[in-house]
């Protein structure tokens, strides 16, 4: 059984960076892509970054592109998502999923197992 925990959310400011991590158990895990999800309050939940199973491939989206880096550590089962200069509605709670696959999809569907989130809020 594959069991993901989100850690690092918080509380803080605009302009202020902040890394969250999550901590994967189960075999395989270098086998599968992984991403970092986030909803937020009366919004669907949306795919914001992803990285390959080999971390050799990177996609983020439009909203973060350029202030988000995700990154793995296989040897250790681990994905982070180191956050710089956020915004306000950067604030939501940020999920952590494995993909069915090596390769990054964009969409919920293509991912199997999910964490419980962290929340991140950003204030003004």
């Amino acid at each position: 059984q594959v069991q993901l925990v989100e850690s690092g959310g918080g509380l803080v400011q605009a302009g202020d960076s902040l890394k969250v991590s999550c901590a994967a158990s189960g075999r395989i895990f270098s086998s599968y892509s992984m991403a970092w999800f986030r909803q937020a309050p009366g919004k669907e939940r949306e795919f914001a970054a992803g990285i390959s199973a080999s971390g050799g491939r990177t996609y983020y989206a439009d909203s973060v592109k350029g202030r988000f880096t995700i990154s793995r550590d296989n040897a250790k089962n681990m994905v982070y998502l180191q956050m710089n200069s956020l915004k306000p509605e950067d604030t939501a709670v940020y999920y952590c999923a494995r993909g069915r696959a090596r390769t990054v999809a964009g969409s919920l569907s293509e991912y199997e197992y999910w964490g419980q989130g962290t929340q991140v809020t950003v204030s003004s």
